[in-house]
């Protein structure tokens, strides 16, 4: 039997058995378990599993922490020992009664991005990596200058790096109605709708070089490439008008009329109505966060890297997605991974106090593995694992989040991509801005590391929590 054949079975013990457990799914770090009876769970047992590194209950959920691609492959596991697996989407919808209203909408929102920011993370890179290239000092290397490259090369790049956005009302549209019940296929066709070339392009208007068309000589209509928030409004509305239609029309119809009058209904909708209004909200909303990321004197940086892990724990930190989406499609960069980054790093490095100072060898192999999750852009094993279970050092890396979040607002630091933070997040700042990313990621990991040294951790604190 393989390792993680044996870390699925001991899981499965753990909590109860296999006849304890209603559905099983995963999330990019979490094993999230849904159980009929939460006091069968034996937590000691779990979370001294081999490549566990947290496991609390949040949502409704039982979540173990493995981390990135480790709890891929135990869920595999899992699945083959005979447990029903679902979608992250599906169960939540089990877990619906539980956290508020407001926890939920954000589970939902949260649901409908995550899928899509792979793709975004490419296009990142990919922006990353050009500016790189297109640098100066670096083809100065090879003996050339801006003009030797050719246009060719540079349309290759540009299908790179553009395509996510052009597209985008399309993925937003498609991971909408998967969310929301509807038939995704009908979801990325209405999306597409919302970009076709038959409209007048979004950023032609925008740069005033294109009119929109004025239909009824006051609604105007035009491509959305880019936007968010149309899209999410017409996949949800779509989803819920399929349903209603299909369970109006007669089986052998279905078919033919329920996609047909979905998309007339949805599309006509989305360019008169939805569009417009919508579109609107979301330039006022992108307004917004941009002035408050330039507030001065690196006020900014210092409450969002501050307060960027408390939000994290309450899972709701998804909503910020849709805000990273709009200014990198309206801006081509994004302030706001320059400052979370410091708060993840921060956490990464009170872990690794925890690690250096503490004598017991359980803990050390821990927090240090932990420790390189954070730098690595996961702060759930840190956080959940190490940090917020001694509390002290949670607080100094908060601390130190604040610190580094102060310094990338007062460098004006400014980020190509979005959802990779610390070392994987270097990608992101090739365009000239390297060294002060490093800087601050230096600065949030030094004093998150010191603080939580000198005044966040002590062995004392381990044998306490130990003789709970």
């Amino acid at each position: 039997m393989s390792e993680n054949q044996n870390i699925a079975k001991s899981v499965l013990e753990a909590v109860g058995g296999q006849e304890n457990i209603v559905s099983v799914a995963h999330c990019a770090t979490r094993l999230r378990i849904m159980v009929k009876d939460k006091e069968k769970i034996d937590q000691e047992k779990v979370e001294n599993t081999d490549k566990v590194k947290g496991a609390f209950f949040n949502s409704g959920q039982y979540q173990i922490i493995f981390g990135t691609g480790t709890v891929n492959r135990i869920y595999d596991e899992v699945i083959k020992l005979g447990v029903s697996g679902t979608t992250k989407a599906e169960q939540s919808k089990e877990a619906v009664k539980s956290g508020s209203k407001f926890q939920r909408a954000i589970r939902t929102f949260g649901d409908v991005f995550v899928p899509i920011i792979p793709a975004l993370v490419a296009t990142g890179l990919f922006m990353g990596l050009r500016g790189l290239i297109m640098q100066e000092q670096i083809l100065a290397l090879f003996g050339l200058v801006p003009e030797d490259i050719s246009k060719n090369f540079l349309l290759f790049t540009e299908i790179l790096t553009d395509t996510a956005f052009v597209f985008l009302p399309a993925l937003v549209a498609w991971s909408t109605f998967r969310v929301f019940g509807g038939n995704p296929t009908i979801g990325l066709v209405l999306g597409l709708m919302l970009v076709s070339p038959s409209l007048p392009n979004a950023w032609g208007v925008a740069g005033g070089d294109v009119q929109p068309i004025m239909f009824f000589d006051f609604i105007p209509v035009v491509g959305y490439q880019g936007s968010v928030l149309p899209a999410f409004i017409a996949g949800f509305i779509g989803a819920k008008l399929e349903q209603w239609i299909r369970k109006r029309v007669p089986e052998a119809l279905d078919l033919i009329v329920t996609p047909f009058l979905t998309l007339l209904i949805m599309i006509t909708l989305a360019l008169f109505v939805i569009g417009p209004i919508f579109h609107s909200a979301e330039n006022i909303i992108l307004s917004t966060f941009k002035a408050i990321l330039e507030w001065p004197f690196g006020i900014s940086g210092l409450i969002i890297g501050g307060l960027n892990q408390l939000i994290v724990i309450t899972g709701v930190h998804h909503i910020f997605n849709m805000l990273e989406i709009q200014l990198l499609e309206a801006f081509g960069n994004n302030p706001y991974n320059a400052i979370i980054t410091c708060s993840v790093a921060a956490q990464g490095g009170a872990a690794l106090a925890v690690g250096l100072k503490t004598k017991s060898a359980k803990l050390k192999a821990l927090a240090l593995p932990s420790s390189l999750s954070a730098f690595l852009g996961i702060t759930e094993p840190a956080i959940f694992g190490v940090n917020l279970r001694y509390f002290k050092p949670f607080v100094m890396a908060l601390i130190g989040g604040a610190a580094g979040g102060f310094l990338s607002s007062i460098l004006g630091l400014k980020g190509t991509g979005m959802a990779i933070t610390v070392i994987p997040g270097a990608l992101l700042y090739l365009n000239g801005q390297i060294l002060q990313y490093l800087l601050v990621n230096a600065v949030a990991i030094g004093i998150a590391f010191t603080l939580t040294w000198f005044f966040g951790y002590s062995d004392k604190m381990q044998k306490n929590i130990s003789n709970e």
